[in-house]
């Protein structure tokens, strides 16, 4: 029996709803993640470039576009446990270039930036009131890393009540093995995952 197979027969797979009301919701697209002079970094140029097509989109049907950054201060980086575990993280520090979102990505001065201190953009974060109070039904996740943040928001934003859309050609990582992982198990259990292309025509519908 196949992989794909063994899924199904458990049930999983299924096809989410979209939504008439979405948000785009960008992931960690800081030079922290997307400057390749930093060792946290990996190649996300492709990814921006998509990322900023599908702002574009956005824009023009009034969805609302929010950022997340990681973000520690000096305290935080001595008693926070994930940062024993992922120690690179530690030059994510308040005020530094890491964690200045990349000026590459079309951000606008009313867009909303989270700020958060792990994986996932709803931990510890209001992201999750803040889509409610919009009205969101439904967010689409680009940014990075697909193994990491992505997945992480993924599993809470579906846990918090919303239907979640990856863009695959959007989300950056610094292996290929670990974001075809990350997508592969998204794609059988927490959101679906769909090309650019696909969340264009979703929101051009709306």
């Amino acid at each position: 029996m196949s992989q794909d197979q063994t899924y199904k027969n458990a049930g999983f797979g299924g096809q989410v709803p979209r939504g008439p009301n979405p948000a785009l919701i960008v992931i960690d697209f800081s030079y922290g993640f997307t400057d390749l002079s930093y060792p946290t970094a990996s190649d996300a140029d492709a990814q921006i470039a998509v990322t900023n097509t599908l702002i574009a989109a956005a824009r023009k049907k009034s969805v609302p576009v929010i950022f997340t950054v990681i973000s520690f201060n000096e305290r935080e980086l001595d008693t926070l446990a994930w940062l024993k575990k992922a120690a690179g993280m530690k030059a994510l520090v308040d005020g530094s270039r890491h964690v200045e979102i990349d000026d590459r990505l079309d951000r606008q001065p009313g867009d909303v930036v989270i700020v958060k201190k792990g994986a996932s953009g709803f931990f510890g974060t209001n992201l999750a009131a803040h889509l409610v109070g919009a009205g969101v039904d439904t967010i689409v996740l680009t940014g990075a890393t697909t193994s990491g943040c992505i997945r992480a928001s993924a599993v809470d934003g579906v846990q918090s009540g919303f239907n979640v859309l990856v863009a695959s050609d959007a989300c950056a990582d610094r292996a290929q093995p670990p974001h075809d992982a990350a997508l592969y198990d998204i794609q059988q259990k927490y959101g679906d995952v769909v090309t650019s292309s696909e969340i264009l025509t979703y929101l051009e519908s709306i």
